[in-house]
């Protein structure tokens, strides 16, 4: 987004939501239903100051307070609506990863974080497409992963998809571990990630239970 194009344009602290597989990436838009109170008290306080919410994956320990991963992705509020019952439906769109370089003592009953953005500064660019694999080997590694676990897709779709769309979707929609899903989020580079999903679907094509591709 054109208000972010440095990395000292983003907050020094980022109220953090440790969630399991929800996946968010820089350009890339997540929906969420918001119903606990104190995340809806955390959308509140978003909306009243840089709209910038902290997705990062929760990584064990206990439902109330999850151990969290050491980088998440910072999600801009673009759409907000609340419902009848007092629930909150929200989408983020992703603007850059950060470390979680520590976790500060508030009093907000929801967490936030020391944000250290500076490892990520190039995703507030457009995603450079050197050295992306081939089209056709991502192609082949998805429909041996869909044809092994049974699954459907929008061929159509996939095919006319660009290529940073197709594997944010993919490692955002299909169910890897917790620990396969960081290292999508971590990596390095566009082509980096498209090369680590090609593996990951390579390696889970093998067989196994999965869920559905979103």
């Amino acid at each position: 987004m054109a208000q972010y194009r440095k990395t000292s344009d983003l907050p020094d602290t980022l109220p953090v939501f440790p969630l399991p597989g929800a996946m968010l990436f820089p350009r890339w838009e997540l929906p969420l239903n918001i119903f606990e109170p104190r995340y809806l008290n955390m959308f509140d306080d978003a909306m009243r100051s840089h709209r910038l919410i902290g997705m990062i994956q929760s990584m064990g320990g206990s439902r109330e307070r999850p151990e969290i991963a050491r980088v998440g992705c910072a999600g801009r509020i673009t759409s907000y609506s609340e419902t009848d019952d007092g629930r909150y439906i929200v989408t983020l769109t992703g603007i850059c990863r950060f470390t979680a370089a520590r976790e500060l003592p508030v009093t907000t009953p929801y967490r936030q974080v020391a944000a250290d953005w500076s490892a990520f500064a190039a995703d507030l660019g457009a995603a450079s497409e050197d050295g992306l694999p081939d089209r056709s080997d991502m192609m082949r590694a998805l429909r041996t992963y869909i044809s092994v676990h049974g699954l459907q897709a929008d061929w159509s779709a996939v095919e006319d998809a660009p290529m940073e769309t197709l594997v944010h979707a993919l490692a955002a929609g299909c169910p890897f571990s917790a620990v396969e899903k960081q290292a999508l989020l971590e990596a390095g580079s566009l082509a980096e990630r498209a090369r680590t999903l090609i593996a990951l679907m390579e390696m889970s094509g093998g067989g196994g239970a999965a869920g559905p591709v979103q």
